[in-house]
């Protein structure tokens, strides 16, 4: 597709939404694309890391108004579009067992926050606008941005935020721990990290972002106990034996993601 671009490189995935004459507005058939093709680069045991970011002035503005499945008659199932579309492309990225890095370029609005704060790691250019809009066109915020929102910021400012629509910068994101890093070099700082990542055990990558996410809606003991049970799983991998073994000889380790 045009309005996706894929790129493999030295065990980095980028991922690049291509529609800058719409400001990365997405409609049906890119969204179900760039879910296959974040799902391609999970299986691809080449690829370690994934970058998504967006060409042009925007990152995502969230759906595309002009998409018929969204704008034909006077009323149309949103939720039905959440459930095939959005929710799928959210979880794609939080469940994908390769790092997701967003390297946000522009513009975020609408479901494209959600986009982006499904990212593991994200890095944004100074000065980017976050605008929920929703309240705008009598909508409410969608996509997991509500759950992500109320736990970072407070319910509070995340009232405020998705009601007023009044923007949220890069460094107000950063500030709040949703953002690692702003700044003009944003993508150089996402690859160095994709860079770092792909020389890591996979398996012990795959299991820390599984455990956090189970983390964040689980209590301390349910945490613990899922922290036990990865622990002897990795404990039995030969990953952690090369670990090990390098960390002797004093080399880097070359892991195999067994």
């Amino acid at each position: 597709m045009e309005d996706i671009q894929v790129k493999n490189e030295n065990g980095t995935c980028t991922i690049t939404l291509n529609r800058p004459d719409v400001y990365n507005a997405l409609n049906r058939e890119t969204k179900l694309e760039l879910i296959s093709q974040i799902r391609k680069a999970g299986r691809d045991e080449a690829v370690k890391s994934i970058v998504l970011t967006g060409a042009g002035k925007a990152f995502s503005t969230g759906q595309d108004l002009n998409d018929r499945t969204v704008s034909d008659g006077p009323s149309v199932d949103l939720g039905y579009t959440l459930e095939t579309e959005w929710n799928p492309l959210v979880n794609a990225i939080r469940e994908s067992e390769k790092i997701v890095i967003g390297a946000i370029n522009g513009v975020v609005a609408g479901a494209g926050i959600s986009v982006a704060l499904a990212c593991d790691f994200i890095y944004a250019k100074s000065a980017i606008k976050f605008v929920s809009g929703f309240a705008n066109i009598g909508l409410c915020p969608d996509a997991g941005s509500s759950f992500i929102f109320a736990r970072a910021i407070g319910y509070q400012k995340a009232l405020e935020f998705f009601l007023t629509n009044a923007p949220m910068m890069s460094e107000d994101l950063e500030k709040a721990g949703l953002v690692n890093y702003v700044g003009e070099d944003f993508l150089e700082k996402a690859n160095e990290m994709a860079t770092r990542i792909n020389g890591m055990a996979p398996l012990s990558v795959q299991n820390i972002k599984k455990n956090l996410q189970f983390a964040l809606d689980q209590d301390f003991k349910e945490s613990m106990r899922r922290e036990t049970y990865t622990q002897r799983f990795l404990g039995n991998s030969k990953d952690y034996q090369e670990g090990l073994k390098a960390f002797f000889e004093k080399r880097k380790p070359v892991f195999k993601g067994q």
